[in-house]
């Protein structure tokens, strides 16, 4: 047999007579046979005993945590794009297919141009013999030696109700290249169901039984529904090339920060749907343009939309490894909620901190030096955090002014209210 995309298919890493050998030396053959080469090829692996085929491949590999394989695999089908020449192929097993179902159910539905082969031994057999939810009646376990009644779903009729266009069960036995290369070259979502018989856990418990036996018996009988090919997900998002990562920050080499030390940071707090969170984020994109390093850290309640909203910044000349802030050396505080937040680093602040706080707060008990001023009557409740952000950069100048102005006009907020009201 040839080693192509396996690097010795005479030495896999399976127990003696494991179904999954044979899975894995009949793909090397269905891909060889349509003409792939190895780096052609993304193998997508799950959490299970198929998962450790990563080691014996020539291909691209990825390992999913578990159940989780398909929806990785479903972004790698979809950042390829059309006409990659590329093949997306998902290893794995029955308790991965249970834990996984609804990306299963997802991609097939949404028709991610991918196969997804189900090594279904019945049991999840790395970690015992536990029977899935692919486990049939009359099928026993280690762990479940009168198998109740409830039956096993079926994987290929739901992938198929899912609006997967190729679908199909066989028994793991022979030579069954044939029908994987059927299913490799369908263009689009399909789905191969692959029945075996773990020969640690199934074999023992269920002594005598023969796969072909269990197929017939359980009703679990080979199956193969296919139809015309239909647009894939990416034809919906074609035309759409903007990404999801914010555009590249240049520093700007006339506007450089003037920062006294190698590290400064800030507290902003105040409350949710204030703005802390974008004032936040608009002081680390100013930070960077001034060739700083920076972090951004956001803390609200589990319920956004209520209650307090802070952010920990970190300036820094250096990089960034830790992104705690727990003695801040500004604290800019625009509310009652974000008060209350704050009052532990208040409790704690030394003589060398600054907090920069809304007039209408009463003055906490701290050892920081507290500078009282108007931010939310200045810029109104929604923009108090941006104006706390204008008068620390005004403060300490450690951030160019107009680096600021350039950088607020650059967002959304520039067109509903007009960057004087901040400087």
């Amino acid at each position: 047999m040839d080693n192509t995309f396996l690097i010795d298919s005479r030495d896999l890493p399976f127990c003696k007579g494991c179904g999954h050998s044979s899975v894995a030396q009949m793909t090397e053959k269905a891909l060889a046979n349509l003409g792939y080469q190895p780096l052609d090829v993304i193998m997508v692996t799950d959490i299970g005993c198929h998962g450790i085929i990563d080691k014996s491949l020539r291909t691209h590999t990825v390992h999913g945590l578990h159940g989780r394989s398909v929806a990785i695999a479903g972004g790698i089908a979809h950042g390829l794009g059309r006409n990659s020449g590329k093949k997306v192929i998902v290893f794995l097993g029955d308790g991965g297919a249970t834990i996984g179902l609804q990306h299963i159910l997802i991609a097939a539905h949404h028709n991610f141009p991918m196969t997804v082969v189900v090594h279904n031994n019945m049991l999840y057999g790395m970690t015992g013999g536990q029977p899935s939810e692919y486990t049939p009646d009359g099928f026993n376990t280690p762990t479940s030696p009168n198998r109740s009644s409830a039956g096993a779903l079926d994987i290929v009729q739901l992938a198929e109700a899912a609006g997967a266009g190729y679908v199909s069960r066989i028994a793991g036995i022979g030579d069954f290249s044939a029908e994987l290369a059927e299913a490799f070259a369908y263009d689009g979502f399909s789905l191969v169901e692959v029945m075996e018989i773990c020969p640690s856990y199934g074999v023992k418990s269920n002594p005598g039984m023969k796969l072909r036996q269990l197929m017939d018996e359980t009703g679990y009988l080979a199956t193969k529904k296919v139809r015309p090919p239909r647009p894939h997900h990416q034809a919906l998002y074609e035309g759409f090339n903007e990404s999801l990562i914010s555009d590249r920050l240049i520093v700007d080499q006339s506007h450089m920060h003037n920062l006294p030390e190698n590290t400064i940071r800030l507290l902003l707090a105040g409350s949710a749907g204030e703005g802390t969170q974008s004032a936040a984020e608009f002081l680390a994109r100013v930070a960077m343009r001034n060739g700083l390093q920076t972090s951004k850290k956001g803390h609200y309640p589990v319920t956004v939309g209520v209650g307090f909203s802070a952010a920990e910044v970190i300036l820094s000349t250096s990089p960034i490894y830790y992104t705690g802030g727990t003695n801040p050396d500004y604290l800019l505080i625009t509310s009652a909620d974000g008060l209350d937040y704050a009052k532990p680093y208040l409790a704690r602040a030394t003589e060398k901190a600054v907090v920069l706080l809304d007039e209408s707060l009463p003055l906490p008990e701290t050892r920081a030096k507290v500078l009282p001023m108007p931010l939310r009557n200045s810029a109104g409740v929604r923009n108090a955090a941006m104006m706390s952000i204008f008068r620390w950069a005004k403060l300490t100048g450690m951030l160019h002014l107009q680096s600021l102005i350039e950088e607020y006009q650059r967002g959304k907020l520039a067109s509903k209210v007009p960057v004087e009201t901040f400087v």
